[in-house]
């Protein structure tokens, strides 16, 4: 392969620098009559493949293409140009379409050749390029409006990341094409304009040059050079007036999908009742006027039997369409493994009630798909994970106004909007009361107040927080999200956050996968880390602290520890802010107690407690925090590094959201006071 397209770009380049030499360098008539026919032949390929084509872009070299043509055709002029003045012969081809295609007259040929260029220049060039111009104009007008309806497929799931990539490849290059075909055209308009003044200028100068080196007549002069030059215009004006016509195909293919001859068979001849009109009108036309009556009645009787074919045609495409769908349905029904996309459960999907469905429908104005593409984009700048598609499906038992968000097919959250009202929560300075429907806010959990469109202005001028319904539910998908991405990183979305890691750093990668861990354990690792709200993204240090401790150590859960207190300053960052905070800390004696309680088994280790013990804990625990929050402060937790894992996994069904640190997460710069001991 990579020695074919070596070749090919030689041999292109060859051909170019061939048809610089072919304008300097004198031809010997043999091979200009070659390069003639070669010519003719490379404008019908051109026209040929413009017919077949499906698309377009199936032929997207064909702006470069149109310039390689016309260069080639005006060296050729030229070169005939020069043979023509210079020696009054210009080779065998252009004698015969001087001798034969015009039947020796210079008049007529003129006469053809000057009907040629105005049909290619005012005609079938003008339109082409018109048409160029138009779609090019469209087509970059349309690309935001085509790239925001495939990311609007991509997080519907009608499509995935490959197919979305290929499409918007496709657009660009659309764009790009009609684009260049807009420049392109100008090289046919200019072809045609150099043909004209090249044809006048050998006439003159071959009338000159007849009389005066010659010796010529008058007469015998003016017919050799201008049958000569005819003949040559022609030679060089077909093949010119072909790549026209393949232009105005080739830009006016847009609309259709199939090949240009089935298109136009099956489009024209579709309507029985057309054909049936057509063939009576012509046939009246034959036998009630003084027009020809052969050649019309024969033409009414053509298309009148094509209108009895298609009927008969249709009926029995209908009958074996209908046949053929309804035997293709029940096929399908009947393959098992029609049942096997039942069983696909996708992994995060946001169902809501009929009311929501303008804020999902672009078309309706709704931008909850643009919103949920912002939602990946974030997730994956914060916590480093790509997160799968988000299915949004319309759920006829739901509420109209109602939505749920489901995890792998169970549903985890759930809220109502009120449609055209916006949300107004109170940040605790507000300057003045508005009126509005009680409500809590989904998302957080914060008291707020449903308003209409009247009261909005009022209500940021006196410091409420408004948003309006389409920010409430991705706000609370977000935070939805974000609690539950551990659940969403399995083994394949590792597999390619490793793979993306080796691209840059494959020796740590190596050095790990699969002689130290597996893609499994390490997924185990990162999902504690994201289990707490710790962003993965910085995997190169990740799979570093791995490397360092997974040989003396297997526990994927000491094992997070080891890397969480790499991420140390990312941790300490996130939860303190000043270089200084006031924390819970817990009793040595407790301390003791939980490390005396660590029990290590073949699957891992955990921490077993009597139930009086937990008990006893978890109520002072809840004690201290409240002292902590009445003083303003965050409530953070912090133990030795050995029971950090095992005291957060204890408390984390009575307080989810509890952050709970070890010493050594925390930088050395931050002062730590301990504001509550926890004691049992």
């Amino acid at each position: 392969m990579g020695f074919k397209m070596k070749f090919s770009d030689i041999f292109i380049s060859i051909f170019v620098i061939g048809i610089i030499l072919l304008i300097i360098i004198p031809v010997p008539l043999g091979v200009l009559d070659f390069l003639l026919s070669l010519n003719i032949a490379f404008s019908l390929l051109i026209l040929l493949i413009s017919i077949f084509i499906k698309e377009s872009l199936d032929f997207a070299v064909f702006p470069t293409v149109l310039l390689l043509a016309t260069m080639f055709r005006l060296a050729l002029n030229v070169s005939t140009t020069r043979q023509i003045l210079g020696q009054g012969y210009a080779g065998n081809v252009i004698e015969a379409f001087a001798q034969w295609v015009i039947g020796g007259d210079a008049v007529v040929g003129f006469i053809i050749f000057v009907i040629i260029v105005i049909i290619q220049f005012l005609v079938i060039t003008k339109g082409a390029e018109r048409v160029s111009e138009v779609a090019a104009r469209f087509t970059l007008d349309a690309m935001p409006g085509k790239q925001m309806a495939i990311d609007a497929d991509l997080n519907s799931g009608l499509i995935d990341e490959t197919q979305a990539k290929a499409r918007r490849a496709k657009i660009q290059n659309e764009a790009d094409f009609y684009g260049s075909m807009d420049g392109a055209s100008k090289f046919v308009k200019g072809d045609a304009i150099a043909g004209i003044i090249i044809t006048v200028i050998n006439i003159a100068a071959g009338f000159f040059i007849g009389m005066s080196r010659l010796e010529l007549s008058m007469g015998e002069s003016l017919n050799r050079f201008t049958l000569l030059t005819i003949g040559d215009g022609l030679v060089s004006q077909i093949p010119a007036l072909m790549i026209s016509t393949a232009t105005g195909i080739v830009v006016t293919r847009r609309a259709s999908e199939g090949q240009l001859g089935d298109d136009i068979i099956s489009q024209m001849l579709q309507n029985k009742k057309v054909l049936y009109v057509l063939g009576s009108t012509l046939g009246l036309l034959g036998l009630f006027t003084p027009l020809p009556a052969l050649p019309l009645t024969t033409l009414g009787c053509i298309f009148g039997f094509l209108g009895f074919q298609m009927r008969d045609k249709g009926t029995t495409d209908q009958i074996a369409e209908s046949a053929e769908e309804g035997d293709g349905k029940m096929e399908e029904i009947r393959k098992p493994e029609s049942i096997i996309p039942l069983l696909q459960v996708d992994p995060i999907e946001l169902e809501f009630g009929y009311g929501i469905i303008p804020l999902a429908d672009p078309n309706q104005g709704g931008d909850l798909f643009d919103r949920l593409v912002m939602i990946r984009r974030q997730i994956a700048l914060e916590l480093g994970v790509v997160i799968p598609m988000i299915r949004l499906r319309d759920f006829i038992q739901l509420d109209a106004n109602e939505y749920i968000v489901k995890i792998k097919g169970s549903k985890v959250a759930g809220g109502s909007i009120m449609f055209d009202h916006y949300l107004a929560m109170n940040p605790g300075n507000v300057e003045g009361e508005i009126k509005g429907i009680e409500t809590v806010e989904p998302a957080f959990g914060l008291p707020a107040l449903w308003i209409n469109e009247t009261e909005r202005e009022k209500a940021e001028i006196y410091g409420y927080t408004v948003v309006d319904p389409s920010s409430i539910i991705s706000t609370h998908l977000t935070e939805i999200l974000k609690k539950h991405v551990h659940e969403l990183l399995g083994r394949d979305e590792v597999k390619s956050l490793i793979d993306n890691l080796r691209e840059s750093s494959p020796t740590v990668v190596d050095e790990l996968i699969p002689n130290i861990m597996s893609i499994g354990d390490v997924q185990k690792v990162l999902a504690n880390l994201l289990r707490e709200g710790v962003s993965v993204r910085n995997l190169l240090t990740i799979l570093e602290t791995l490397a360092d401790y997974a040989r003396a150590n297997k526990d994927v859960n000491i094992l997070t520890e080891y890397v969480r207190q790499s991420l140390s300053r990312h941790i300490t960052s996130t939860y303190i802010t000043d270089k200084f905070a006031r924390v819970v800390t817990l009793d040595q004696n407790l301390e003791a107690t939980l490390m005396e309680s660590i029990q290590q088994t073949e699957g891992g280790s955990y921490m077993s407690l009597s139930p009086d013990v937990s008990q006893a804990l978890l109520n002072n625990l809840a004690v201290q925090i409240q002292n902590l929050l009445s003083l303003g402060e965050q409530p953070i937790v912090v133990t030795a590094p050995i029971v950090r894992f095992y005291f957060k996994r204890l408390t984390e069904q009575m307080i989810p959201d509890l952050i709970v640190l070890s010493y050594n997460e925390i930088e050395p710069d931050v002062q730590i006071q301990s504001a509550g001991m926890v004691r049992i």
